[in-house]
């Protein structure tokens, strides 16, 4: 597939609401939904969103719902680069810990599980309920995930990653990077859909194996993945190609993020994942109220 035969799939592309199954009903994509990020990790890039302690849990718990968002998002297991390995009882622990919390404090909640471990999302769909698998390597880590999803039959995130978390900045490289990024989500697709597979979500993978004009130019393009015909999250919260852009750290990397949240909503993202939950939803609360006046 070349970059002309994507542009004329583009022009032909018809723009239709999407909607995901959640725990036995559909969840609307429009409007934009917020994915809020709950870290239970004590290592991920962003300092601020490690939480331990039960309290911490709860705590983040219930903000990210009274914020405005719409989905939980709990990883055990950081994706920063150079991150150290968990081994699968330790992530297993760690989620058993804090699903245990969330499902007696807000046993309502819609919470997706940010794991590329088949038999971890299957202890999390199966013994906790949760509602979608978040998966940073589109089944490129564990051989077995893609037909645990279709077993389990909830909806699942692919992300576009080149290597692993230890590896991906190692020099990322691509000989055209939006072409090969849309051919290896079409090949996931027809995998996916050949086992019954058909609640997508796709996520391009912003720092995920990429250098900072990757980054830029998948957002300057976020358009082309409509083509795949999934709904599309971004992921770009706090992250390097936003503060080492800026020369600011993460904690000064609020302001970027709301403005590529923003771009990429002009752009046609269905969710964003975030850690603020309130700024994304002001965000989108503006976008809804400029694209009433069309």
């Amino acid at each position: 597939m070349n970059e002309h035969n994507i542009r004329q799939l583009m022009n032909d592309e018809i723009n239709t609401p999407y909607s995901i199954r959640t725990n036995d009903t559909l969840m609307s994509l429009s409007p934009p939904r917020v994915m809020g990020i709950l870290n239970i990790t004590p290592d991920s890039f962003y300092a601020s969103s490690r939480k331990q302690t039960e309290k911490e849990i709860i705590r983040r718990a219930f903000d990210i719902l009274h914020e405005g968002g719409d989905i939980i998002d709990i990883g055990a297991y950081s994706s920063r680069p150079d991150a150290t390995d968990v081994d699968e009882q330790e992530e297993m622990r760690r989620l058993r810990t804090g699903l245990s919390i969330i499902m007696r404090e807000v046993p309502n909640a819609i919470v997706s599980v940010d794991t590329f471990r088949a038999d971890v999302a299957a202890m999390c769909v199966e013994e906790y309920g949760v509602a979608i698998i978040n998966d940073i390597s589109a089944g490129n880590m564990d051989c077995h995930m893609f037909e645990t999803v279709a077993r389990l039959n909830v909806p699942y995130i692919l992300t576009h990653m080149q290597g692993t978390p230890q590896t991906m900045q190692q020099a990322p490289q691509y000989d055209n990077l939006r072409v090969e990024v849309i051919q290896y989500f079409a090949d996931k697709i027809e995998k996916l859909h050949s086992l019954g597979v058909c609640d997508l979500i796709i996520d391009p993978g912003f720092g995920f194996g990429k250098t900072l004009a990757h980054n830029y130019e998948l957002l300057a393009h976020l358009e082309d993945f409509k083509l795949l015909g999934c709904p599309l999250l971004a992921g770009v919260s706090r992250k390097s190609m936003i503060y080492n852009l800026l020369g600011i750290t993460p904690d000064e990397a609020l302001n970027g993020t709301t403005v590529i949240n923003t771009i990429a909503l002009m752009k046609g993202v269905h969710i964003l994942r975030v850690h603020d939950v309130k700024a994304c939803t002001e965000a989108i609360k503006i976008y809804q109220a400029m694209n009433q006046q069309e």
